[in-house]
């Protein structure tokens, strides 16, 4: 079995804490994700769009309060492949630690 591998996709820390939100979350609408990364719309949208692209996030239109609103939410794909990236960056700080503690 070969050791996960860091995501590309989801490696940004934008990205990253795109993710960590949905992750938490059935969905998420648009200006709350925007809030809580402190980004303009159009980083954030470009951010989505990338993980659309990808597959792992679905974004979808609906109406609330008069207004359109745009909601995100992880895939199934986008799951695992959150789940994978994660359990990446986590053998390489545990491989980190370990040379540290071996000096």
């Amino acid at each position: 079995m070969s050791a996960p591998a860091i995501d590309p996709v989801l490696h940004p820390p934008a990205r990253l804490q795109i993710a960590a939100a949905l992750s938490r979350v059935d969905d998420i609408e648009f200006a709350t994700l925007r809030d809580i990364l402190d980004v303009s719309d159009s980083v954030l949208s470009k951010h989505l769009s990338a993980m659309s692209d990808a597959g792992y996030v679905r974004t979808t239109k609906a109406k609330m309060d008069g207004r359109q609103r745009t909601w995100a939410a992880f895939t199934t794909s986008g799951k695992k492949a959150f789940a994978a990236h994660m359990a990446a960056l986590r053998e390489l700080a545990n491989a980190a630690e370990q040379a540290a503690a071996a000096e």
